[in-house]
């Protein structure tokens, strides 16, 4: 898939395009449906088929005061969308003055005169240009002036839940990893890399790795089964994320103890990337740190029993 990080970054002749645009936070089933869409249309009508994003996301912008924690930073939402076989994704950098184009200039300045747009697909609740003034209607009645058509597309919705980026984050906050990960369509993960001050070095042997702080969206302070990604090596894991109040005053971490652990080579870069799968409990204040010991023995042969009763309903 090829990034075009800006207008500017587009080829002066650009072949015509089948298009959708949208902030694809977390590139969940129902933004695939439209993407999938998209392809399909596009090679109907020998066309490219492109993807058009922002960022950053246009509220951390328009609304600063709200803060918005994304289930996707841009080079995992990238990643997503390159592994739909999309041909393109144009990423438009949002600021104050692109926000204030009216949806006739957006439409005339980026669908029509920079991406040759024949067909745009969009789900029945998208507005655009300034103050969000047009809806799925309002762009139709533009492309019948500009030349492209337009589908609407009703909200996916998943085993009685509406698929949509709120939705999905609401459940993750809540620590709802199960049905977050319906929604998505995959488990939720993180990428980061280790704390630093650790003192990792060439060889490390302690089977608990605390992560770097995070920026983005967390599920609910809790204890969760898990996997690290490290490197190229992937472990079984029971992740700690919050304050850890045994411990007197707030420490926040995400710290995940790996079940089958061997030595490894790490350092305060190498790549990690944390895949939560269900939440275990929530955060307790224990009377001692023996106490916490005995919880994490627990908190261990639950996810060795989650991890054996997967492996077997996989196999069969």
């Amino acid at each position: 898939m090829k990034i075009y990080r800006s207008l500017d970054d587009l080829p002066s002749h650009t072949t015509p395009s089948v298009v959708t645009i949208g902030n694809f936070d977390g590139v969940h089933r129902g933004h695939r449906m439209v993407i999938d869409a998209v392809i399909a249309r596009a090679r109907e009508l020998n066309a490219q088929s492109i993807a058009i994003t922002f960022d950053p996301h246009p509220i951390r912008i328009l609304r600063p005061d709200i803060d918005v924690r994304l289930i996707t930073p841009l080079p995992q939402k990238l990643e997503l969308l390159a592994a739909t076989g999309l041909d393109a994704t144009l990423v438009i950098p949002f600021t104050r003055d692109f926000s204030n184009l009216t949806a006739r200039e957006f439409a005339t300045q980026v669908l029509r005169d920079r991406l040759h747009t024949v067909e745009v697909h969009e789900g029945e609740t998208f507005r655009f240009g300034h103050d969000a003034a047009e809806d799925v209607t309002g762009l139709a009645h533009l492309g019948a002036d500009l030349g492209f058509t337009v589908r609407a597309y009703h909200p996916e919705d998943f085993r009685g839940s509406p698929v949509s980026s709120t939705r999905i984050r609401d459940l993750i906050t809540a620590g709802d990893m199960p049905h977050a990960r319906a929604l998505l369509g995959r488990p939720f993960a993180i990428r980061s890399t280790p704390a630093s001050g650790r003192g990792y070095g060439t060889l490390y042997t302690v089977p608990t790795i605390n992560l770097a702080p995070y920026s983005d969206l967390l599920p609910a302070n809790g204890v969760y089964i898990s996997t690290l990604r490290v490197g190229t090596r992937t472990f079984r894991a029971v992740t700690n994320a919050g304050n850890r109040p045994t411990f007197g005053a707030d420490s926040f971490a995400i710290e995940s103890h790996l079940l089958d652990f061997e030595p490894l080579t790490l350092t305060e870069e190498t790549p990690l990337e944390l895949t939560f799968l269900n939440r275990l409990r929530g955060e307790i204040r224990f009377p001692s740190p023996a106490a916490l010991r005995a919880q994490i023995g627990l908190d261990i042969q639950k996810a060795n029993r989650y991890f054996a009763l997967s492996k077997l309903i996989s196999h069969n």
